[in-house]
């Protein structure tokens, strides 16, 4: 079977060599039992890939099945996977068959298996292996003939060096990768993608279908996407539902695209993205510029000091101008103490236009001035923000509402980053 058929089969829109080499990599490996590992961000459509697997394959008119292990409890995944005896645990007034027993003979698709808790791990790294598992609360050995098919949004990779997944699991899995891209990285695909999905919504709400003039798919190819595309389904949807007007413009189209992605946006030559300059999407931006700003001041502050190394006369000069500097900031209140003014912005300390002649600096044997170098900070913004997240967090003694509050950011966000930066609290 050729590959344009197995998209018309499975409604697969595109064109892209990258769309096309995952295909024909899920296409070849469908004749074997190999396992296959199947990466790529949420929403690309990984399950259809696993499905033209099991289609074609000799397997095909045995069960499939998809279970999503982000989705079932750590404590009942066990029972689904493996079934249980009853009387196992509370709860457990029967015994029940496990997916890997009922679908004995087929194709067993295992989404988001980077959720899967360790000691699960364990138990299907046996059944890869030898086709043998044991019921929860069973010592006796079953044997199962199931094809395992898994797929990830995760580099699982790293999470094996974290100790999060499993070193030799991973590599059982992907005995054959296949990559699905995502839709930014075909961006050829974008307009076929869309018109088809207006045209199918065109006649489900019997309307006519709408169409996006050249500032609009402009605007839509060089679109993020970060859902991918049930994302662009999504907004395909909603364009054919609360759009007046069938020839959609660029600012109508904007208007159904979240703000929050606009920064990401390439800037068009005719003006279609607008520009933010004063304006930040998230925190990160907000970050990133206090971090800059900082580095900015410190590299001014080496250039003053080597240049004072250099012309010692300017020593006197930026003296003076630091106890003016210092005497402009503090008063004299009613008591006769020091108090602190409002902040005074004082300008940077410049060289004076005229010339100044210079005594040579002496130096000794030993001593010796080496040209200035900048060296460059880290300004990786992941870095810095689960370094003031660490910082905060001591600072409040693992208290995650003050934290937050001190961060300027909601509990729940700090909590997600927590996890996102697996942070010990």
């Amino acid at each position: 079977m050729d590959i344009q058929s197995i998209k018309n089969r499975f409604g697969i829109i595109g064109n892209s060599p990258s769309l096309n080499h995952a295909l024909n990599t899920a296409i070849q490996v469908s004749s074997t039992d190999l396992s296959v590992l199947i990466v790529g961000e949420s929403g690309v459509g990984k399950e259809v890939f696993s499905q033209i697997i099991h289609a074609l394959s000799a397997r095909k008119h045995n069960p499939f099945i998809a279970v999503n292990c982000g989705a079932i409890p750590e404590g009942t995944i066990d029972s689904e996977l493996f079934g249980h005896e009853k009387g196992s645990f509370t709860g457990a007034v029967d015994g029940r068959k496990g997916y890997f027993e009922t679908v004995s003979g087929g194709t067993i698709f295992l989404d988001e298996i980077g959720e899967m808790p360790i000691g699960t791990q364990a138990r299907l790294l046996r059944v890869l292996e030898t086709g043998e598992f044991i019921r929860v609360g069973s010592s006796k050995v079953q044997k199962t003939d199931v094809r395992v098919i898994a797929a990830t949004n995760r580099e699982l990779l790293e999470f094996t060096q974290n100790g999060k997944f499993r070193e030799d699991l991973y590599y059982r899995l992907s005995t054959v990768p296949i990559r699905v891209p995502s839709l930014r990285d075909r961006k050829e695909d974008i307009p076929l993608l869309f018109r088809k999905f207006v045209v199918d919504f065109a006649e489900r709400y019997k309307t006519m279908p709408i169409q996006l003039d050249e500032e609009a798919k402009a605007l839509l190819i060089n679109y993020p996407w970060p859902g991918n595309v049930r994302e662009l389904k999504n907004i395909a949807e909603q364009i054919s539902v609360l759009s007046k007007q069938v020839l959609v413009s660029g600012a109508e189209l904007r208007k159904f695209l979240p703000e929050k992605n606009f920064y990401r946006l390439p800037v068009l030559a005719s003006g279609a993205v607008p520009q933010h300059s004063n304006e930040f999407a998230n925190e990160r931006e907000i970050l990133y510029k206090l971090f800059f700003d900082m580095k900015k001041d410190v590299t001014e502050l080496k250039k003053m000091f080597v240049e004072i190394l250099q012309n010692p006369s300017l020593a006197g000069q930026a003296a003076n101008l630091t106890k003016e500097s210092l005497l402009n900031d503090y008063s004299l209140n009613g008591d006769g103490q020091k108090q602190m003014l409002p902040t005074v912005m004082h300008q940077p300390y410049t060289q004076p236009a005229h010339n100044i002649s210079a005594q040579p600096l002496l130096l000794q044997p030993d001593d010796e001035i080496h040209q200035h170098e900048n060296i460059e900070e880290s300004l990786n913004i992941m870095d810095k923000e689960k370094e003031l997240i660490i910082k905060a967090l001591k600072k409040h003694r693992g208290k995650r509402k003050d934290a937050s509050s001190d961060l300027g950011i909601s509990e729940r966000t700090l909590y997600r980053k927590l996890k996102e930066y697996d942070i010990d609290e």
